[in-house]
């Protein structure tokens, strides 16, 4: 069993074992991960010690508001240096999640008439939809294989020149898990007098993020990104970002903590970072994200990334063998090395909703289906026709999502071992060959699938 040495029992729920049909238990086997990943086990265990510890922060005279205070300026620095930030120039903000750090950033950021913000096509709503609200947004073409068209980008370029404030980015996709390579596109983006704002929400737990020295060219100026993707998921996000970027009068959020005075008439906003953290501040999910992102430095990333190259080579070699199954995106062998562990994926003749759901019901494998908050960019890889799309769309909003588009994704995280790989690539190969049990019945309106057979208590936990 390939496991990073020293890791086993370090993800709580990793012996879980899960009901199946036809009675009994499965280990579960957590191929999820692309959307969230349960907690180091040491993760909970500063959260368990600064628990009894906990007070308001800043400008509590007890003891327990002291240490607090302490351990959240503490959390910020850890982000600082996970992401190699210049603390003199960048500001680290603390929020809910990667979403509300990129809503944070496309409300403060102060545009020019006539702006435009270039939006990759293969971007999560998260680093989409925000910037439809305040600029115009004008999409970079992704060719058939997921990658962002460097063509496309460069042409966008030249026809908007001075215009384009920004481009919207994912430093990785949570689709595909194509690896982008933002520091090249942040060099252009400056040479034309532009920034560029990386959604690292699938990237930061998986490589190592290096924002660089503000005069480098090939600095990324925005990072966003949240604990609950590492192993930390206790309610907290974040965004790097330029202090400058931020009204010194117009805070995101007004409301206590974000400013110096108040009276009836007037009031003093406070300095950065508090001026843009309304209101009482998630500690504990900070201490969480800091204790984590520790436990990476230990691990270290030479072995985080070998660890997923060879499970996430040997399952994507062995499930696009199996006959009826269709991988998404660029397989190549030669371009491993800039692709997380994230497959997509469809079998010939199922839904991907009632395979997601066979895989867990019958087998004790987390998987996902849909189109995993990227509507346009799966569209594109699935191939659909305009008319098809609209198509999709017409029935969707009228409540039938029986067929609606979407894949299967599995990925890989810290916890997964080969046996994983071995049993999904089985799973599918039966399921593809028809020999998985009927009964399964829709939900037209969700798109979802269930057994009335399978057993919806909660086992007692026990190891596998």
């Amino acid at each position: 069993m390939t496991r990073i040495a020293g890791l086993a029992g370090v993800v709580t729920g990793s012996d879980a074992r899960v009901p199946v049909l036809g009675g009994g238990e499965r280990r579960y086997v957590p191929f999820d991960n692309a959307a969230s990943t349960p907690p180091f086990a040491r993760v909970l265990d500063a959260i368990g010690g600064m628990a009894a510890w906990y007070g308001s922060v800043h400008r509590g005279a007890g003891f327990k508001s002291r240490i607090s205070s302490d351990a959240y300026d503490s959390a910020r620095q850890d982000v600082q240096r996970f992401v190699g930030a210049d603390s003199s120039r960048s500001v680290v903000l603390f929020g809910r999640n990667t979403t509300e750090a990129l809503n944070h950033v496309a409300a403060s950021y102060r545009f020019e008439p006539g702006a435009v913000v270039l939006v990759s096509g293969m971007e999560h709503h998260s680093n989409d939809l925000p910037w439809r609200n305040v600029a115009r947004v004008v999409h970079v073409a992704v060719d058939a294989s997921g990658r962002v068209d460097e063509r496309d980008l460069r042409a966008r370029l030249r026809e908007y020149g001075r215009r384009v404030a920004l481009f919207a980015v994912s430093g990785a996709s949570n689709v595909t898990g194509i690896v982008n390579p933002v520091h090249r596109w942040a060099r252009w983006l400056h040479e034309s007098g532009a920034r560029i704002a990386v959604d690292a929400a699938q990237l930061a737990p998986h490589r190592q993020i290096n924002v660089g020295d503000p005069d480098d060219p090939e600095h990324l100026d925005i990072v966003a990104f949240s604990a609950h993707k590492m192993y930390a998921p206790f309610g907290i996000g974040v965004l790097v970002a330029p202090a400058a970027l931020f009204d010194p009068d117009r805070p995101y959020q007004s409301g206590g903590g974000t400013v110096e005075t108040v009276d009836p008439d007037a009031v003093a906003w406070t300095e950065l970072p508090d001026r843009e953290e309304a209101g009482t501040p998630n500690v504990l999910g900070a201490v969480a994200l800091g204790a984590a992102m520790r436990i990476y430095g230990e691990i270290g990333w030479s072995r985080i990334i070998e660890h997923e190259r060879a499970l996430a080579s040997r399952a994507r070699l062995e499930i696009g063998a199996i006959p009826g199954v269709t991988l998404y995106g660029d397989a190549e062998p030669a371009d491993a090395d800039d692709r997380l562990g994230v497959i997509p994926f469809n079998v010939a003749g199922l839904p991907h909703a009632l395979v997601a759901e066979i895989l867990a019901d019958e087998w004790g494998i987390g998987t996902r289906s849909g189109c995993f908050c990227a509507h346009p960019y799966v569209k594109r890889l699935l191939g659909l026709s305009p008319l098809a799309e609209a198509q999709a769309q017409l029935r969707i909003l009228r409540g039938d999502r029986s067929d609606a588009p979407g894949m299967v994704r599995a990925s890989i995280g810290l916890q997964n071992t080969e046996d994983d790989v071995d049993m999904l690539v089985t799973a599918l190969a039966e399921i593809a060959a028809g020999r998985f049990r009927r009964g399964y019945v829709l939900d037209p309106v969700a798109g979802s699938w269930t057994h009335p057979e399978l057993p919806t208590a909660i086992p007692q936990r026990r190891s596998a």
